[in-house]
């Protein structure tokens, strides 16, 4: 079976089907990144730094100041084409295989707006993982990864300490170092400046940490010996956290970066800012297609995004260029 029907989405469709959905409200949370989408363009990510001295002693008139200054970070925004192109035969097939997973398909009666779902369900699965690969292990020049479209959060922080040195507060290690996991993780707490501290009670703060990390974390848990530990280690773990702040793992086993193959980062979540438009693309739309010369099935979609690391003092860690080997 062949999907010849040629679709073509608006604006509207491309936003409300394709990245509100994936980039807006919950699933934005499970980015574990601040996501702002559709910011007129240039796009700025305000930085609000509140004054804490407010309270004066009692007199007439006007004796405050400015309560709050805000800066601005312009976000650098790539123009992305993403394409991909299946062969009739193995596209189906795929598309079969989301159809079976829905219980309110009758595969006796494919109509057209079933196939065009799972069409549309494919496309935007695999759109949302390149955007996630990128906004981590990005890097135009190719150097980091082979993710070239946009620069990620871990370019942005190797470009920030390559300009600020050691004024930076996060390490960076270009030969394989030894660490246990506890000490990692205990570094990038101690060496974090009394600003990002005080951010832990915000409910905000979080630890990204390289798969190897993750994985070692769990290890740890697991050899606790407490009948906790062995519950979680039958059960799992829905989630980690290290005295109380969360523990996101970033794949890098997945993405397989050629640099950076391991880090700890501690910052604020906001902190990381990850920015998409539609609206102010020429071209801002989805498209599908048969092409029957090469029977081939094919989508494409253009728009924007960019990446911006918004306060480099409310950042610390280590980063490893070559690795680390966990004892």
């Amino acid at each position: 079976m062949i999907i010849e029907n040629s679709k073509i989405y608006d604006v509207t469709d491309v936003e409300n089907i394709f990245f509100r959905p994936t980039f807006c409200g919950k699933s934005a949370e499970e980015f574990g990144v601040r996501v702002i989408y559709n910011m007129p363009m240039p796009t700025k990510c305000p930085v609000f730094r509140h004054n804490d001295k407010l309270l004066k002693g009692f007199s007439s008139g006007w004796q405050g100041g400015t309560s709050a200054t805000m800066e601005e970070i312009e976000i650098t925004m790539e123009k992305l084409k993403a394409e991909s192109a299946y062969s009739a035969d193995s596209y189906f097939s795929t598309i079969y295989e989301l159809l079976l997973n829905s219980s309110e398909v009758n595969m006796g009666d494919l109509s057209g707006s079933d196939l065009e779902k799972a069409e549309t369900e494919l496309f935007r699965r695999s759109l949302a993982e390149s955007v996630y690969a990128t906004t981590w292990f990005g890097d135009v020049d190719g150097n980091l990864s082979d993710y070239t479209s946009f620069s990620g959060f871990i370019r942005k922080i190797l470009d920030t300490k390559e300009d600020y040195g050691s004024q930076f507060p996060l390490e960076l290690h270009y030969t394989k170092q030894e660490n246990t996991v506890d000490e990692i993780l205990r570094n990038a707490w101690k060496s974090a400046s009394d600003d990002l501290r005080a951010l832990a009670s915000d409910g905000h703060l979080a630890f990204f940490v390289s798969s190897d990390i993750y994985d070692a974390y769990q290890f740890l848990l697991d050899d606790n010996g407490s009948a906790n530990a062995y519950a979680d280690t039958v059960n799992g773990r829905p989630a980690l956290s290290y005295h109380g702040i969360p523990m996101l793992e970033i794949p890098s086993k997945k993405y397989s970066p050629k640099r950076a193959k391991s880090f700890c980062i501690l910052t604020d979540r906001r902190n990381f800012v990850l920015a998409l438009n539609t609206a102010d693309s020429p071209e801002k739309e989805v498209r599908m297609w048969y092409n029957p010369d090469e029977m081939e099935n094919r989508q494409r979609v253009v728009f924007l995004a960019g990446t911006a690391v918004v306060d480099k003092d409310i950042i610390s860690g280590a980063i490893y260029e070559e690795g680390v080997t966990l004892i």
